[in-house]
């Protein structure tokens, strides 16, 4: 017997905020139900409930989506279980936005910089590896400096410019992996900037320009994002990176070189918005509300 369905839209979130709130009022206004959930609270009940997981508010029934907001931080166990729970409601035929395998690709940021490249999209070199010697003789050997970031990590937390030769930290201060990337020099001089494109349903839904006296450009770090002009080969290559994590919306950054090519930096499979949303005149929360509502206009029942 086939669980029944809900009309009900579960956001996965750790907090009411503002993306939240705009969120669920958009979905609200395509006719929805929301609730919000965290994953924390959520579940396996194996043999128990008809669909054999735990979802609080929705007893035996399916959600009829999901919108994924948030995971918590936690232990790989804990992190594991969750994203389990998000693989069996894709598995049960539930829309999950984004789903388990996109989140799984863009958190891991050795694995979003490899679909990248194997997509034919430019990207800076990039290098992942538990061997400090080796990576130490890398930087040692690098033409210009590298960008060391934390592997799983967001909003610009953690990440540290490596001159040539300059020293490694010890890997109990990396989480014991080193994800190094070659840093882009941006043409111009004075200030730093880099974009920021957000792509729901292959579409992109706006684009900003994040601009910083310092070469760190995300808005949490204290950049300014301004509205960006319209770029066709931006666009594109947004679009394009987005397709090859298997995203349903993300948001992309690039950032133009000293030749002035556009380049991949990353893909946010559960980026913020909130910037963007004050730099344009896009509903970027309404937007995701109406891909989401027409996901499930067009689904076939499970």
């Amino acid at each position: 017997m086939r669980p029944e369905r809900s009309d009900t839209v579960v956001i996965f979130t750790e907090d009411a905020d503002w993306h939240t709130r705009r969120l669920r009022a958009g979905i609200e206004r395509e006719g929805l139900e929301v609730l919000v959930l965290s994953l924390n609270d959520c579940g396996f009940a194996i043999g128990e409930s008809a669909h054999g997981l735990v979802l609080p508010g929705l007893g035996d029934r399916l959600p009829a989506a999901a919108f994924v907001r948030l995971i918590a931080k936690g232990s790989t166990e804990q992190i594991t279980a969750r994203l389990g729970l998000l693989h069996a409601l894709g598995t049960l035929g539930v829309k999950v936005m984004n789903d388990a395998r996109a989140i799984e690709r863009c958190v891991d940021k050795s694995m979003t910089s490899f679909l990248i490249a194997q997509a034919g999209l430019p990207t800076p070199r990039s290098f992942v590896s538990e061997n400090r010697a080796a990576m130490q003789a890398l930087v040692d050997e690098a033409p210009g400096d590298m960008v060391l970031k934390p592997l799983f990590g967001a909003q610009g937390r953690g990440i540290r410019r490596i001159a040539p030769r300059s020293p490694l930290p010890e890997p109990d201060k990396v989480g014991g992996i080193y994800y190094l990337q070659d840093f882009v020099a941006a043409p111009g001089a004075e200030s730093y900037q880099d974009w920021r494109v957000f792509v729901i349903g292959g579409r992109v839904a706006g684009a900003m320009l994040r601009r910083s006296p310092v070469w760190i450009t995300n808005i949490h770090q204290g950049a300014v994002g301004v509205a960006a002009p319209f770029d066709a080969r931006a666009h594109d290559l947004a679009i394009r990176a987005t397709a090859a994590v298997g995203a349903d919306y993300a948001g992309v950054d690039l950032i133009e070189d000293a030749q002035g090519r556009l380049q991949v930096l990353e893909v946010n499979s559960m980026p913020a918005w909130k910037g963007l949303q004050k730099a344009t005149d896009t509903d970027i929360a309404g937007a995701l509300a109406r891909h989401l509502a027409e996901a499930l206009s067009v689904a076939v029942p499970a």
